[in-house]
């Protein structure tokens, strides 16, 4: 999971109409073979060279047509849909597709490369998943500079370090070691296979959802282990480190 944006890839903008600051993150390549897992075959390179040819300006279209979309409210669906908005993002790709779906058929594009995009988009439930980190993100920058506030508004890991930042301390990291990943593993591979956590899509965590979610997903319990008890209990023991509850973006199982 250390992929790369170059300059050529088309990305989402996120932009924080209450405070005026931007986020962005690049499109996801779905669940194929692809670039961030570490994949680099002429497939891997044939997919973004599509989705830098079509797939990327014909989303461009699209939201001009479509006008902005409203990420905390679908969010907020979502949820209310059985995801986490992290690794179980079925709902919210589904409406994230409804969205822009009418901007997508009025695009200039030929009726073949729309029916290559809708075919992209429901080739895996991921397509929304880096839209919320963005949105995550772009929510949480806004507290950046907060004089003497403790809240953690970054969560990350690069492979070797985990690092925090607080709101009262704008560009400061705080850092340990990364933690070896602990869950279930495909066949074959034993725990000491496993790497240290790496990746940036801890701001979901950060935020509110994912993980700190869980009870939202039964779902995906049985992916990542334990059972729908213990995930009530999980974001019942995340509420402990939490400040407050948002009133935009709740749980109906805990309502």
């Amino acid at each position: 999971m250390a992929g790369v944006t170059s300059a050529s890839m088309y990305v989402h903008i996120v932009r924080n109409e209450t405070h005026g600051n931007t986020a962005y993150t690049n499109l996801s390549e779905q669940m194929a073979k692809i670039l961030r897992m570490g994949a680099n075959d002429q497939s891997v390179i044939d997919r973004l060279v599509w989705m830098r040819d079509v797939f990327g300006p014909m989303l461009k279209e699209a939201v001009e047509f479509t006008g902005p979309v409203d990420l905390r409210l679908l969010l907020s669906q979502a949820l209310h849909m059985g995801d986490e908005c992290h690794n179980r993002n079925g709902a919210g790709t589904l409406l994230l597709f409804q969205a822009l779906a009418p901007g997508l058929l009025r695009s200039s594009f030929t009726t073949e490369q729309k029916k290559e995009v809708f075919d992209f988009v429901a080739s895996s439930d991921y397509f929304s998943g880096p839209t919320w980190m963005a949105m995550a993100k772009a929510a949480l920058d806004a507290a950046n500079g907060v004089a003497d506030s403790t809240i953690v508004t970054t969560m990350a890991r690069n492979g070797v370090e985990f690092g925090i930042r607080v709101a009262g301390l704008p560009g400061q990291w705080f850092t340990g070691p990364a933690q070896k990943v602990i869950g279930p593993m495909f066949a074959g591979y034993k725990p000491e296979d496993s790497g240290l956590d790496i990746g940036d899509s801890a701001i979901t965590e950060t935020y509110g959802f994912g993980g700190f979610a869980m009870s939202a997903a039964p779902a995906i319990v049985a992916l990542v282990g334990g059972t729908v008890a213990e995930a009530m209990g999980h974001t019942r023991d995340m509420g402990e480190i939490t400040t407050a509850q948002n009133p935009n973006v709740t749980i109906p199982a805990l309502a």
